[in-house]
């Protein structure tokens, strides 16, 4: 499960011409591993018979012309994703890096890779470094947390392979990050992983819970949508009642709760200002009241796409079914395909579909109801569409509230955040 290491929202899409991101996945969903809980792994499906998963340099050459000249910003990121990019080998990257400069037209252009690091040696750490790239390092925790549901084709763990990763990423002073997929078993071990996270030296961490569904008993899993946003229409053939069960290593909702409490109250006391974690970031944000810099937690979405290894454009990384297929770069315009209706109306729906119960909730300026893709749950008054987070996030949100509120005042009064663990010590 790979998440781009600078999952950052953009303003949501309208008719006029705002800023966008895509998610790149040049080789689409193939890796060498095999993690248990990957959602993408199962994208194959969308193209069978396909057995070129390479990013052509037509298709190349195409999706970077547009995403850099549809954008009206002066400086534009790319994001790349799989599956697993390293596969694609280091003379790729060189290939898009000089279609970069060839179509920046003075724009400033940065890279993003996220990976799980079993394939990186000397040679890509040497061209990360040269090239600043910001890596994203996937790694669970420590080793028998990693290795639970990290594993190769073969079954095998990872741990030892992600490590030799890092250090060679060090070694060449390569930027990176750290992203943690929080599922049932790492939940249960906040601190061990906090605190492993930081003894590698990763200063700027990403938690991404994991919540994944399983087909209802008696439907046929062939074409079910589980990533539909509520309210939609469904095939009528795939109608059910009842919610899916998630997976038995979907994170649970209260222990997602009690696992981020946990970290923010280590981190507030004794790391603000040296260790970053992006969802605390998010969260100072919102309570500052300059709105989510996490696209999760924006009021509406739809500037977050994805685009798979044929120039298919996809509405979002999590989206990616044939419903939200928008188009492809190879014969329509990326920019039309953005500013669409079907998704205008896309990053619409976060907003429009929320329930009752979230609307009048007291930390809805926090959540937002957090991704659609985790509303299939039903409130207490038995409204569709409450997040299956919900419980862990209203908690989360009212444990750091008193704590963030100092923290904005802080910051409104020109002073450092960090402060904070000084005042909180003095208790």
């Amino acid at each position: 499960m790979n998440v781009s290491s600078r999952c950052l929202s953009q303003p949501s899409i309208t008719n006029t011409v705002r800023p966008f991101h895509i998610l790149t996945k040049p080789v689409g969903p193939i890796c060498n591993l095999d993690c248990k809980y990957c959602f993408y792994l199962e994208k194959e499906k969308l193209y069978p018979g396909e057995s070129q998963w390479r990013m052509s340099d037509e298709v190349l050459t195409e999706y970077i012309r547009q995403y850099i000249q549809s954008q009206p910003v002066a400086e534009i990121n790319f994001a790349w994703q799989g599956g697993e990019p390293t596969l694609l080998g280091v003379d790729f990257f060189r290939k898009a890096i000089a279609l970069q400069q060839q179509f920046a037209s003075g724009k400033t252009i940065s890279n993003a890779i996220q990976t799980n690091g079993t394939l990186l040696d000397d040679e890509w750490c040497e061209f990360l470094a040269q090239h600043k790239f910001l890596v994203g390092l996937s790694i669970d925790g420590p080793r028998e947390l990693h290795d639970r549901y990290r594993v190769d084709k073969r079954q095998q763990p990872t741990f030892d392979r992600v490590m030799r990763g890092l250090e060679r990423l060090k070694k060449h002073g390569v930027e990176f990050n750290t992203l943690t997929v929080v599922n049932r078993a790492n939940s249960q071990s906040p601190l061990e992983v906090y605190r492993f996270l930081k003894s590698i030296g990763s200063q700027f961490l990403q938690f991404i819970p994991l919540v994944e569904r399983t087909a209802p008993a008696d439907m046929k899993t062939e074409g079910y949508d589980f990533a539909a946003p509520p309210l939609l229409k469904r095939k009528p053939e795939l109608e059910t009642t009842a919610p899916s069960p998630v997976t038995e290593w979907s994170v649970e909702a209260e222990p997602y709760g009690n696992f981020l409490c946990a970290i923010f109250d280590e981190w507030v006391r004794n790391d603000v200002g040296t260790t970053f974690v992006q969802l605390f970031d998010t969260a100072l944000g919102n309570w500052m009241g300059l709105g989510s810099a996490l696209c999760v937690f924006a009021e509406k979405c739809g500037a977050a796409l994805a685009i798979e290894h044929n120039g298919d454009l996809y509405s979002c990384d999590h989206y990616v079914y044939p419903r939200y297929h928008l188009g492809n770069v190879m014969n329509q315009s990326m920019g039309a395909m953005v500013r669409a209706p079907q998704q205008i109306r896309f990053g619409n729906d976060k907003l429009d579909t929320l329930p009752r119960y979230c609307r009048t909730c007291e930390v809805r300026f926090a959540c937002n109801g957090e991704c659609p893709k985790h509303r299939f749950t039903t409130t207490p008054e038995g409204e569709a569409g409450l997040n299956y987070l919900c419980p862990g996030y209203k908690k989360f949100f009212n444990h750091i509230n008193p704590l963030m509120k100092t923290m904005a005042r802080l910051l409104q009064n020109q002073r450092a955040p960090a402060e904070i663990m000084g005042l909180l010590a003095a208790k």
